[in-house]
């Protein structure tokens, strides 16, 4: 009896060893995945944060270098050249050698490159440079959105929105830095130099906690219980130089219709509020501050919805507001009608990106990196097509007609969505 006592004593500290030996795993896992997110969203945060400094004083960029607007223009079109001819090479990048390594290269190359902007002597080299920031932001958002892809996976629940809203957030708060630096009329290079060294000093310890991932599988190593595989095609890349795989496709195609409707909101809003609602310049101002306002907020609460809803309802339903939301200025074009529509389509568009990069990133037989880029690539050329499209609509037929083309692909998102629920 004393033996069989003894031996029950050992069972039982036995499994209580183990019990507290697994809780201690899980506590060290969920530390991890833990740090995991919040150096990923660092990444985000800079990435917004820098890129709205710098963008917030192009106007004094222009005086400093002497640009017309048509160089200008030109400056920024080669810097967009440039993020999209990287997303290919970036997605073969992330998947022959890891994003959790391409991430913080992209990511402090983009910083680095922020301050030599300034000190280009004529437009000349200052095209080279924004070439290399265009395509180290490009190469920097296919790579952090792929380690956003294998956080949601240890999660195990929805939290994509949570890193773009970060992101619209470090905009937020880096157009009102720039406009205080601004302000208090802070010599330029000063001032992109002083935060790329907060940028690069963010995104060096962050760096230390990215997700690792197996080259040899494209997925992370602290996720091998998942049932997950990819293809040895997907996995092996022979050339970043391919075609839109046939699942990634339709969704490249949604992120065209909502990063088009993004352009359009940007380029458009102030303007529609001021020559076709008749505003003043401060309800013009406010109209694309209301679109960027909503975009935070359906990005804040975007897991949460997608969570309850499921991808495809959400995305039906975010398709008719964002529709809704841009007929309503167009039929009665009234100030606080407008601001309500700009409203809707912010709270429309927010969780279309997000959603569209975590299922790229889990498309059977596709590597995360270049299911995302792919998406992207398709996506980013809307901000291509959409604006002179509807410039030139708008110089023939008026603006309203010009923001049509913008409500037309709002339906043709809400078609493709049905069609990949089908």
């Amino acid at each position: 009896m004393v033996k069989i006592s003894v031996i029950k004593f050992n069972i039982v500290t036995f499994a209580a060893q183990n019990i507290r030996i697994e809780s201690s795993m899980n506590t060290y896992q969920k530390n991890r995945i833990q740090k995991n997110r919040i150096a990923v969203a660092t990444f985000f945060f800079v990435n917004g944060f820098l890129y709205a400094n710098w963008t917030a004083r192009l106007p004094e960029l222009q005086r400093f270098l002497g640009l017309s607007n048509t160089l200008l223009g030109a400056l920024l079109l080669i810097s967009a050249m440039g993020a999209v001819i990287s997303m290919p090479f970036a997605g073969w990048l992330t998947t022959r050698f890891g994003s959790d390594k391409t991430t913080p290269i992209a990511g402090l190359l983009f910083v680095a490159m922020v301050p030599l902007l300034v000190i280009s002597p004529d437009w000349r080299i200052a095209s080279v440079f924004f070439f290399l920031i265009g395509m180290s932001a490009g190469t920097l958002d296919v790579s952090m959105n792929n380690q956003a892809v294998f956080v949601e996976r240890a999660y195990a629940k929805p939290i994509m929105s949570s890193f773009h809203a970060v992101f619209s957030i470090g905009m937020a708060i880096g157009a009102g830095v720039g406009a205080l630096f601004a302000k208090y009329q802070w010599v330029l290079f000063h001032h992109l130099a002083l935060l790329a060294m907060f940028g690069l000093i963010a995104l060096s310890m962050a760096s230390f906690f990215m997700v690792k991932q197996e080259v040899s599988s494209a997925k992370p190593i602290n996720e091998s219980d998942s049932n997950e595989t990819q293809s040895g095609d997907a996995s092996q890349p022979k050339s970043f130089l391919k075609l839109p795989a046939k699942a990634v496709l339709p969704l490249g195609l949604i992120a065209f219709c909502g990063m088009t409707g993004e352009g359009a909101m940007a380029d458009w809003s102030a303007i529609f509020m001021s020559k076709v609602v008749g505003n003043t310049d401060f309800f013009s101002a406010l109209a694309f501050g209301t679109f960027g306002v909503a975009m935070t907020i359906g990005r804040l609460l975007g897991d949460y919805a997608t969570e309850k809803l499921g991808k495809h309802r959400l995305m039906t339903y975010n398709s008719v507001l964002a529709f809704v939301g841009l007929l309503l200025p167009l039929v009665f074009p009234f100030t606080w009608i407008t601001l309500l529509g700009f409203f809707f389509i912010g709270l429309g568009l927010a969780t279309v990106v997000p959603i569209v990069y975590s299922t790229a990133g889990n498309t059977p037989g596709v590597s995360p990196g270049e299911g995302i880029a792919m998406a992207t690539t398709i996506g980013y050329a809307g901000f291509f097509v959409g604006p002179p499209i509807i410039g030139f609509m708008a110089d023939e037929f008026g603006l309203r007609a010009g923001l049509l083309f913008a409500l037309s692909l709002f339906g043709v998102m809400g078609v493709l969505v049905r069609k990949l629920r089908e």
